[in-house]
């Protein structure tokens, strides 16, 4: 009886110790100091087996701005922009597939536009060993693609889409460059368009060099999931939506080019920090409100976060900062 109680007991010493060891191993994986971003809004684990990289965990000591640099690149002095009108921007099935959106959406992103604006110069609190960001960015060319990957776009699919557009020449090589795939309503992305994200960032090797490229689908397609407000200032739901998801991503993409350099410890880059954040508005929103004007037009662009004077969201570098 004796060896059977020890027996007994050692069996449920074994399983205690085993759960033990479960609970630790899944507080660890759980460590938000173990995310890095997917350039989609929200961070991941990585794999056990590769630990977390160098410099991942944030520094101990002085107080921080809320986001940690991780040691990779950031996109320095004039970024140019290149946007691919993908599907049918003339006709389309939503009244913002349109000529009127491309005219709005370049009017915001050309030179005297959003880039070296109060609002982009919130960048230049961004910085990596050697360089930091400017806050300029401009659209400096533009393309069509007329559904060449079909109406259904995969990521893969969009990275092929960025891909052709060099090799053909249709755009120039631009390291230092961002380009924008821009998807009509009636394409589909199907990682997650309008159910895990509104547009999202990321960079592939092509013809050799390391491009950054992004994904913004119109909102049209899904006004409840991607769009602030229907009635819009400018009256296209559709424009107005994807400039302010066109905002976020441009300035995630000069932070933080690689996915390795600004981030926080839950994998958020800056313009996640800030999403669906607006700060004080002109009129009420949902009825055609704005934060800012530029190039002419009244605009409801989301804030981004500002890595100086203990962080936090502004409409404007050096700012009030803002909670909502």
């Amino acid at each position: 009886m004796r060896n059977r109680v020890l027996m007994r007991n050692c069996v449920w010493l074994l399983a205690l110790l085993l759960y033990a060891l479960t609970f630790v191993n899944a507080q660890a994986t759980r460590d938000a100091s173990h995310l890095v971003p997917t350039g989609k809004g929200w961070g991941e684990a990585l794999p056990t087996r590769l630990g977390p990289p160098r410099g991942l965990n944030p520094p101990r000591g002085p107080a921080t701005n809320g986001i940690f640099y991780h040691g990779g690149p950031i996109l320095p002095g004039s970024v140019n922009l290149y946007f691919i009108w993908y599907g049918d921007f003339v006709s389309g099935r939503a009244a913002s597939d349109s000529l009127a959106t491309v005219d709005l959406l370049t009017e915001f992103f050309s030179a005297g536009g959003l880039g070296g604006s109060s609002y982009a110069r919130i960048d230049s609190t961004y910085a990596d060993r050697t360089r930091t960001v400017s806050g300029k960015f401009a659209l400096a060319e533009s393309t069509n693609d007329y559904y060449s990957r079909g109406l259904r776009l995969s990521d893969a699919s969009v990275a092929a889409v960025v891909a052709n557009a060099i090799a053909t020449r249709a755009l120039p090589k631009d390291t230092n460059g961002v380009y924008f795939v821009l998807s009509s309503s009636d394409v589909s992305e199907t990682s997650g368009f309008c159910s895990q994200y509104c547009g999202w960032h990321s960079h592939s090797t092509m013809s050799g060099s390391d491009i950054k490229y992004a994904f913004v689908g119109n909102p049209d397609r899904c006004p409840n999931a991607c769009e602030e407000q229907v009635i819009s200032p400018n009256g296209n739901s559709g424009a107005d939506g994807m400039a302010s998801t066109m905002a976020h991503e441009t300035n995630e993409a000069v932070s933080d080019p690689d996915l390795n350099a600004w981030y926080d410890t839950a994998g958020n880059e800056d313009g996640d920090k800030c999403a669906w954040k607006w700060g004080p508005v002109t009129g009420t929103l949902g009825d055609g409100a704005y934060n800012m004007t530029i190039a002419g037009h009244k605009w409801l662009i989301q804030m981004n976060w500002e890595n100086s004077r203990g962080g936090g969201c502004d409409q404007k570098l050096s700012g009030k900062f803002y909670g909502q």
